[in-house]
């Protein structure tokens, strides 16, 4: 065992909030991650030291519509609870700490990658998802901000990352890498394609295999850049796996996709931090999501079969 590993610490970082969704649930992921076991997992592993436990202070609806517009609903509260999120991750990097950030929906991502780049201004980002989120106030559906969190790093967006109180530069999309995408909407296909982000989908993983897609990932996502987040949503897996996830897509990974993946990008020892989002305990089957989500994270961070 390296001595990287022998002196992790790490710190968790709880976001109880589902603003960014537009449906409850989410702000209940981290208690339920805790309550299956989370701490234990932890603890379990050689090496590991749990720092510190917080949990963000996040803001309620300010209104019964919330704030916002129909484009980008909750913006004042996803703003607000970015900005703390944001000096609470910075404060973790420069303590030399691994932040690992419990979801929420994918929009506390925007507070991770803005206390992260404050610290790490050449962030590389691999994010797991079904989805690309990278929808703007003009092309989104929904309104929903959790489907532009990284239009939102990227700065294609009108709310732009630096727009967060403490934030670092924006991300670049060279950096980037999207793992498991199966649900696209036409701006975002445009995009991903005009602009040549690195983007795995389902009949990528299938071509190449697991394996070799993590591979690809950790040279993009590592090129000059100071450091790797891991932005990890559970609707990458196929819902049969994780069956409590506010927006599931058939044809996702698979329970042994999904741990070996993670398995592999910790034997790297290139990770530095993690966002583990949008486990609804309320759509749930016997905590079945939960429990996959400690488990996924202990392997992230070094847990091993041998």
């Amino acid at each position: 065992m390296s001595m990287m590993m022998q002196s992790k610490k790490v710190d968790l970082i709880q976001v109880p909030f589902w603003l960014g969704c537009g449906r409850a649930g989410t702000e209940l992921g981290p208690e339920s991650m805790m309550q299956a076991g989370l701490g234990r997992q932890l603890k379990a592993i050689d090496g590991l030291a749990l720092r510190s436990n917080v949990v963000i202070d996040c803001p309620a609806p300010a209104a019964a519509a919330g704030s916002g517009s129909a484009k980008a609903k909750y913006l004042q509260e996803v703003t607000a609870m970015s900005g703390l999120l944001c000096g609470q991750v910075a404060k973790s990097v420069k303590a030399g700490a691994f932040p690992l950030v419990l979801g929420g929906d994918h929009s506390i991502a925007i507070g991770s990658l803005a206390g992260l780049t404050a610290c790490c201004p050449n962030l590389g980002v691999i994010w797991f998802d079904a989805h690309a989120d990278l929808n703007t106030e003009d092309t989104t559906l929904s309104g929903n901000i959790h489907g532009m969190p990284l239009a939102v790093a990227l700065g294609r967006s009108r709310f732009k990352l630096t727009d967060i109180p403490g934030a670092g530069p924006l991300l670049k999309k060279e950096n980037l890498v999207i793992i498991g995408a199966r649900d696209l909407d036409p701006a975002e296909k445009e995009y991903i394609r005009s602009e040549g982000i690195t983007c795995f989908s389902m009949h990528e993983i299938d071509r190449m295999g697991i394996q070799a897609v993590v591979k690809e990932a950790l040279e993009v996502a590592g090129n000059g850049t100071d450091g790797i987040h891991l932005s990890f949503d559970m609707d990458c897996l196929d819902p049969l796996e994780a069956p409590g996830v506010g927006t599931p897509v058939p044809g996702g990974l698979t329970y042994r996709e999904a741990h070996f993946a993670l398995e592999l990008l910790a034997e790297t020892k290139r990770i530095t931090s993690m966002d583990l989002v949008e486990v609804n305990p309320l759509i749930d089957y016997n905590m079945r999501t939960a429990r996959l989500a400690t488990q996924l994270i202990a392997s992230t961070l070094g847990k091993r079969i041998l």
